[in-house]
């Protein structure tokens, strides 16, 4: 019922201001099936973006130091964390121990025929797989998907469909885009393996669980204030 009652708050909240990217925009009825993605970067990007926490503006991280770009557009998935049992996930599938999650929200991929020309937007995607990649001692995990009604993508639903060098230009940009061309820099990223539609839609419940374990809490108090604001 609580929630409910916040789901409605909250859908009345949003006509007056801008949504949070992260916080504010629902994952989708269908999920783990079908869900909302917000975009960050797309193909061409020669600046790094991501969204500032706080503000749920986009934000210039970096920019992207040498010629490697991603090539298909690139974000995340809203309301999802990478935190205890995402990390817990990835130890178990992985081989590798002590890791936790990275405290983001679930990365993603979107295979699409038709050209983005900037992020900050959100879209429909099918998960159809993702790259189990460890980052230092953390899971970083990125979900693949396919844009909802594409010509040339929207009838995937495996990554074993996909075509197999996008999927390798995939694993080659996640791998090398913190690197220096010349190899004076440990590479801290390794990619353990690639799994299946089963398993994206695993870690996309598991990063749920992750963001109501962290912020369920935040949200019950918050509707209590709301309560008392509306007595």
């Amino acid at each position: 019922m609580e929630s409910d009652q916040l789901r409605r708050l909250l859908g009345k909240m949003k006509l007056f201001s801008k949504p949070h990217p992260w916080h504010g925009i629902n994952i989708g009825d269908e999920a783990p099936n079908v869900i909302k993605v917000f975009i960050e970067i797309v193909p061409g990007d020669t600046m790094k973006y991501e969204l500032d926490k706080e503000s749920g503006y986009l934000k210039v991280d970096r920019p992207q130091r040498f010629s490697n770009i991603c090539p298909v557009p690139y974000g995340f998935v809203p309301q999802t964390l990478c935190a205890e049992e995402v990390g817990r996930y990835c130890m178990e599938n992985s081989g590798y121990d002590n890791i936790e999650g990275d405290g983001d929200p679930l990365d993603i991929c979107v295979l699409t025929e038709r050209n983005l020309p900037h992020g900050n937007l959100i879209l429909d995607a099918i998960p159809i797989g993702g790259l189990r990649m460890i980052d230092g001692e953390e899971a970083d995990d990125k979900v693949i998907a396919v844009l909802q009604g594409d010509a040339s993508f929207g009838h995937i639903r495996d990554i074993s469909e996909a075509p197999e060098h996008l999927v390798e230009r995939l694993s080659h940009y996640f791998l090398t885009y913190k690197e220096s061309p010349f190899g004076n820099e440990k590479r801290k990223c390794k990619i353990t393996d690639i799994y299946g539609r089963k398993g994206a839609k695993e870690v996309i419940n598991f990063s749920r669980v992750d963001y109501n374990n962290e912020f369920n809490m935040a949200k019950r108090e918050l509707l209590k204030i709301l309560r008392q604001e509306l007595k």
